[in-house]
């Protein structure tokens, strides 16, 4: 089990702050032993995600650490140029000492395709699209034109990684023998409204296992819900606030049909994992996805604590909740500056 750090960066505060938070808390993961630091792409709207530009932010997180992996989680790659993105990625890989992971899939708030000039409806066909140049590109497939993307990093290519929400997109990811990631929570179909995460995905792993090349690693990141606190009722104070406020949000949108009045149905809802480290081993120990990921990345959104209490949470997944489940903290090393 490999351990991960991921944010959306949606600390309180404006973009910057949001931003200083969001490398602080990475450096924080890296001087814990975390194996990697993942962000998350979102366009226009603040409250979803606040950060239109991953690379950019890894770029200068590049620039004050040394050994943890840098990871997008994800490029939106519908609303994004494929050419750009391979030479982007593979310049901060270079840059980094081969650090990147990259991460890609259709998603977005669906009200952002317009101003690319796209439907929402064509996401799945313009992201198949899309990936296929990327891979092209990377591989150094000759361009329109007969150019090549430079610098060449196809080493890029063994650490690509696909977001999706279905079997389908599954089954895609491992015929590409790419990485799978597994989102914190998804939505439960209309016939099955009490599914538990592991009821959806499980059946995603099975399509995604069957379906990789021979010889190939699966590689299976389960981004996980996880807010860790000294005690239970502290969690608890956060999670009236983070998670009541996100969920009334999400009925706002009319992406959920109400708002419970219970902070604990809401946790059951959004498939967080709160409390105590013992608390929260226990509840992740429910979680069958666990059994079949070979890397755990721990997000404290939606709860969305302080900036102090992300770092305690990320202190006390490292020294409890991931060695539980067989992770081993790596030894911090000194920082490395890019120039």
């Amino acid at each position: 089990m490999k351990l991960g750090f991921f944010t959306r960066v949606l600390d309180e505060g404006s973009a910057a702050e949001r931003y200083r938070c969001a490398v602080a808390q990475i450096r924080h993961a890296e001087a814990q032993g975390f194996d990697s630091a993942w962000v998350a792409q979102h366009h226009f709207h603040e409250f979803e995600g606040g950060l239109p530009s991953p690379l950019v932010l890894l770029a200068q997180v590049a620039a004050l650490t040394s050994r943890i992996r840098l990871g997008t989680g994800i490029v939106t790659l519908p609303m994004e140029m494929p050419i750009r993105v391979a030479e982007d990625a593979t310049v901060l890989d270079l840059i980094s000492g081969g650090r990147v992971e990259l991460g890609v899939g259709s998603g977005g708030n669906p009200e952002a395709f317009a101003a690319f000039g796209l439907q929402d409806a064509d996401r799945r066909t313009v992201f198949a699209e899309k990936l296929d140049q990327l891979l092209g590109a990377l591989r150094g497939e000759a361009l329109k034109g007969g150019d090549h993307v430079y610098p060449a990093q196809p080493a890029l290519l063994d650490r690509m990684w696909y977001a999706t929400f279905s079997v389908d997109g599954a089954r895609a990811a491992g015929k590409l023998g790419m990485g799978l990631l597994l989102s914190r929570t998804q939505p439960r179909p209309k016939e099955a409204p009490d599914a538990t995460l592991a009821d959806i995905q499980d059946p995603m792993v099975d399509a995604y296992l069957e379906a990789l090349p021979a010889g190939v690693a699966p590689r299976i990141l389960a981004s996980r819900s996880v807010f860790a606190a000294d005690r239970r009722d502290e969690a608890m104070r956060f999670a009236e606030i983070g998670l009541q406020r996100y969920h009334k949000r999400l009925v706002s949108l009319g992406r959920v049909p109400d708002a419970p009045r219970e902070t604990e149905e809401v946790i059951r809802r959004q498939d967080v994992h709160i409390g105590t480290v013992e608390q929260v081993i226990e509840s992740l120990r429910a979680d069958r996805v666990m059994d079949r990921a070979t890397e755990l990345a721990v997000q404290v959104h939606s709860v969305d604590p302080p900036h102090p209490f992300v770092l305690r949470s990320i202190e006390l997944v490292a020294e409890g909740v991931a060695p539980a489940f067989g992770w081993q903290r790596k030894p911090a090393e000194p920082t490395l500056r890019v120039a």
